[in-house]
């Protein structure tokens, strides 16, 4: 179950995803507090003790660092460098809120790409922004070689946007494959740290055995050797009354 802490990370970042899909003017001031205060509770709900798992915190984490990477996109006066700072954005993989069949911050990430990538074109085919009924005006009268040029340019820019999310696919894959890796290491050597312990509880157990036995085998050796002593004494001491009997019944012959 989700702690409070978390609920309210949920809200503010589903709500920040919701402004960022808007078209925000210049003196738009909220997103980056709110992204500001998205930071802070992150680093607060890493620190909890009823915190979620790791593979939904570094989502988390992706979605705060793609909005922070989006304002630092908006801030740069170049359009071509706008358009280059989004091409390395990372979006969110699943949904922030249950709702959403698409996670906002790809929907984001879209428009965002598309909008700097006409930018890019519209400064370097000199056509400027006066508006858009002029903008199609102005692209209908490019010349052939102009078209594509911004066709290959596009073309380019989507190669590169492809080539960033396959890269990205494969270090998740890659972070799960270690993930997994190492937790089957920690059970092989937990199952290996039992079965040691084991063998040394039954190692112990035999040395207890073995020196019960050995004492009770000490004790019957000195018994056995103590009945042999008596025995040799008894008969010794028959033999010596024997043989005095004998010499009183039978005196030497002269």
């Amino acid at each position: 179950m989700a702690s409070r802490l978390e609920i309210n990370f949920i809200r503010l970042l589903s709500r920040c995803e919701s402004i960022a899909s808007e078209k925000r003017g210049e003196t738009e001031w909220r997103l980056e507090k709110y992204v500001g205060a998205l930071e802070e509770m992150l680093v607060a709900l890493r620190k909890s003790l009823s915190k979620p798992t790791a593979e939904i915190l570094t989502e988390y984490s992706r979605k705060v660092d793609f909005l922070k990477g989006l304002l630092d996109a908006e801030k740069l006066s170049s359009p071509t460098e706008k358009a280059l700072a989004n091409q390395f954005l990372a979006p969110g993989r699943t949904p922030t809120i249950a709702n959403e069949r698409m996670p906002v911050s790809k929907t984001v990430h879209m428009q965002t790409k598309a909008r700097c990538t006409g930018e890019m074109r519209d400064e370097l085919l000199g056509m400027g922004l006066s508006g858009k009924e002029t903008d199609l005006r102005n692209r209908r009268g490019l010349p052939l070689d102009e078209r594509q040029s911004a066709a290959e340019l596009e073309a380019v820019l989507h190669h590169h946007h492809n080539l960033q999310e396959k890269l990205a696919d494969d270090m998740l894959n890659l972070a799960r494959n270690l993930k997994n890796n190492t937790l089957a290491a920690q059970n092989i050597i937990k199952q290996d740290n039992q079965t040691l312990s084991q063998s040394m509880r039954q190692a112990d157990m035999n040395f207890e055995k073995l020196k019960t036995e050995s004492e009770r085998l000490e004790q019957h050796t000195k018994k056995s050797v103590n009945w042999l002593l008596w025995l040799m004494l008894i008969l010794v001491s028959f033999s010596f009354i024997s043989m005095i009997l004998f010499i009183r019944i039978f005196p030497r012959l002269r």
